[in-house]
């Protein structure tokens, strides 16, 4: 690859201003761009960088796009925690964009399209989403297959890692918050389309775990990230092994559910799976120990964000008193003595879709970044393991609740034999700490409130049963361990 046909653009502000009025047409159509609902008022360029020239047939250009927008009056006031302070009226996220441009779109090529660019820079060019087109795509590997630097990009490759020379690659079409690529059924490519300054959990973790042998988690084999003009990179794509043949834990347990299928020797197995992860991570970066103020600060997090979702959702109103007595008795217990937890670095979205089995049988876990709208510096704090223990019990619920007619009685086995596992490997049952797993849970399902409410409205009623049982739970008197 010549370095001509790989240079910093020179005129980022041009290539940009050429490709603007189809881009304001053309992103708030993406499944990854977050800004829906709020128009786009404008664009600022981070870099543009040409890993093909324009002029070249097909160019290909990078992109670091801050994009500007107007945020509703009604939509900051439903969702500012209460701390926000003073009021925005705009808000600029910085996205990757991939863009390819031709003189004539190829009809195979044609739902890439992003347009006919009519002025500027790229008048008379045709651009369209990168990612489609084999040949562009090519490029994004071979590029990861030689270290080093270019404009503000930087190119890392794991130093034992194979990357083989031309492997075919092909989308994946399923993903919403990130774009990948699969080369060969032997690699796959995420690129993070919304990118913030800092170390990404989905770089970061994955290559802790490799550090320590952790075999759960596929290990990094290259990475691209680029300058932020501040000390800390973006980090735009991680390209790991794919696990080819393997089964994502959502698409196998709704299969196990329309069978009418036991499903709990796989929820063990990954109970013994999530633990393995947790002791690799707690080995491999710093533990924290909470005291009373950390922990009065966990729960004051939880209920601020009940706030919050009970304003964006209406739905959600009436179980608010009764779910915050959850949070105040975790509160109650941290203040108690003798109460102290461990908080390490852990997955912080798990759920069964972040679950692979392979053809074997054996579980990976995978997709680190964690919940995407949190900030980043919250996604890399030391939370509690039954974060993610209680992210997994949802998602048991999840699946049950979502059949019709709904299982209960599988959820119940599912997360019953899933704390057994855990506690095969760590020694201690989540279940032991019921104050601090019932917390977690109610906060992961106000988190599914919000997401429902804002993106499948027809699933709210799925949360909202969920939270309406962990509301009654909260609210009843404690069990009488004299009982028969």
């Amino acid at each position: 690859m010549s370095e001509a046909a790989t240079r910093p653009s020179a005129d980022a502000g041009a290539l940009l201003a050429s490709l603007d009025p189809l881009l304001r047409a053309w992103l708030p159509r993406q499944r990854w761009f977050a800004g829906k609902g709020r128009p786009v008022t404008g664009f600022e360029p981070v870099a543009v960088t040409e890993l093909l020239p324009p002029g070249a047939d097909p160019g290909l250009l990078h992109l670091l796009v801050r994009v500007h927008q107007q945020m509703h009056q009604q939509t900051h006031q439903q969702l500012a925690p209460p701390s926000a302070g003073a009021e925005r009226d705009h808000t600029a996220d910085c996205y990757q964009l991939l863009v390819g441009t031709r003189a004539e779109l190829p009809p195979r090529l044609a739902p890439a399209l992003i347009g006919h660019v009519t002025s500027g820079a790229l008048a008379g060019r045709t651009a369209y989403e990168a990612l489609g087109d084999p040949r562009l795509a090519a490029l994004l590997l071979e590029r990861l297959r030689i270290p080093g630097r270019l404009g503000v990009l930087r190119f890392a490759r794991a130093e034992r890692a194979e990357l083989p020379p031309g492997l075919a690659p092909r989308a994946l079409g399923a993903e919403q918050s990130n774009s990948s690529l699969v080369y060969g059924d032997t690699l796959i490519l995420k690129l993070f389309r919304r990118v913030v300054p800092g170390v990404n959990p989905d770089l970061e973790l994955p290559l802790a775990l490799a550090g320590q042998g952790c075999d759960r988690v596929p290990a990094p084999a290259a990475w691209l990230t680029a300058d932020s003009g501040g000390a800390e990179p973006l980090v735009l794509g991680v390209l790991q092994p794919y696990l080819s043949g393997a089964t994502d834990g959502w698409e196998l347990a709704l299969r196990s559910l329309s069978k009418g299928e036991d499903f709990t020797a796989e929820a063990r197995a990954l109970g013994r799976a999530t633990a393995e992860v947790h002791a690799a991570l707690a080995a491999a970066l710093p533990t924290v120990t909470l005291g009373r103020a950390q922990v009065e600060s966990l729960a004051r997090g939880m209920a601020d964000r009940l706030e919050a979702a009970a304003r964006a959702v209406p739905a959600l109103r009436p179980y608010a008193p009764r779910l915050r007595t959850a949070y105040e008795a975790l509160a109650d217990l941290g203040a108690a003595p003798g109460t102290a937890w461990t908080a390490q670095r852990v997955h912080g979205d798990l759920h069964l879709g972040q679950c692979l089995r392979a053809p074997d049988g054996t579980w990976s876990l995978i997709d680190f970044e964690g919940e995407p709208a949190r900030p980043l510096a919250e996604r890399r704090m030391p939370q509690p393991t039954a974060r993610d223990v209680a992210g997994m019990l949802r998602s048991f619920d999840y699946a049950a609740r979502s059949c019709r007619p709904p299982a209960p009685e599988w959820s119940s086995a599912c997360r019953a034999a899933y704390c057994t596992g855990y506690a095969d490997v760590a020694g201690r049952d989540p279940r032991t700490e019921p104050v601090l797993l019932h917390a977690h849970e109610t906060d992961k399902a106000v988190y599914e409130a919000v997401y429902e409410a804002r993106h499948r409205p027809d699933w709210l009623p799925v949360p909202l049963a969920a939270l309406d049982q962990l509301a009654a739970e909260a609210t009843a008197p404690p069990a009488d361990d004299d009982a028969p």
